[in-house]
């Protein structure tokens, strides 16, 4: 093999070596709290694949990384988001689809992730679909900080400590089932965390006030945005909350 062949065949090494996935958590909204390892997967990634809710709205995980991602080449792609006007397999089968013609093109991706790359992540939605697939592309995950994690250091709320178990669930969609959740959690002494409260929170809030456990509970909403609010849900007097809220919550007598 003459020397000519073998610089092509390293390069060709190298560009498969990076032409690869890498599911990057960027955090809750606050551009400070990105690790230093996200920035270097998207330092490294010739793609930049984020989610966006509809074609005339901005992606928050986008924002999080604008510095970083000035000039390389960006696909938007629309996420579901539970919204029943999109039909999520189609979603995720395109989204896949687009990512797998630029790893074929020999150009790595990275796909944003907001918050974490294991909690409550549409992401782990295309991974799985490449993984089943495409198995021999080869994928990382960079975790992020969470909005929870982020919520509670915000608000001085120990999510748990020696002994306890921390209960993360989607907000119930009726009452019953959140006065359910409430009492087992209350009876078993746990921490519970409730995501995407979002247009449920008026009937909670009235939940929490009969339950007597208003003043345990802390309200976060759009963390790390420059709109976000932290604070006792007994001391908040909005009736209407975004998407990106979630609610904490003790039952131990000393909180």
């Amino acid at each position: 093999m003459t020397k000519i062949n073998k610089f092509f065949d390293k390069l060709l090494f190298k560009k498969r070596f990076f032409a690869s996935l890498t599911i990057v958590g960027v955090g809750p909204g606050d551009s400070s709290l990105l690790t230093i390892a996200a920035v270097q997967a998207i330092k490294k990634a010739k793609v930049i694949v984020f989610p966006i809710s509809s074609d005339d709205k901005n992606s928050s995980a986008a924002e999080i990384v604008k510095e970083h991602i000035k000039f390389k080449k960006k696909i938007p792609i629309i996420f579901p988001m539970a919204r029943q006007e999109f039909d999520p397999d189609e979603i995720w089968s395109n989204a896949v689809d687009v990512i797998v013609k630029s790893i074929k093109s020999h150009e790595s991706v990275a796909l944003l992730c907001l918050g974490d790359t294991s909690l409550f992540a549409s992401s782990s939605n295309i991974l799985r679909i490449i993984k089943k697939n495409h198995p021999n592309i080869i994928t990382k995950t960079i975790p992020g900080i969470s909005s929870i994690s982020a919520a509670a250091a915000l608000s001085n709320f120990n999510l748990a400590t020696k002994g306890e178990t921390l209960i993360v669930k989607e907000c119930p969609s009726n009452k019953q089932e959140l006065i359910n959740l409430i009492s087992i959690n209350k009876k078993k002494n746990n921490v519970l965390v409730l995501m995407k409260v979002g247009k449920r929170w008026q009937w909670v809030k009235n939940l929490l006030k009969k339950e007597d456990i208003l003043s345990k509970s802390v309200i976060a909403i759009n963390v790390g945005m420059t709109d976000q609010i932290v604070q006792d849900v007994s001391n908040f007097d909005l009736n209407k909350v975004p998407y990106f809220s979630l609610l904490l919550m003790r039952f131990d007598e000393e909180y």
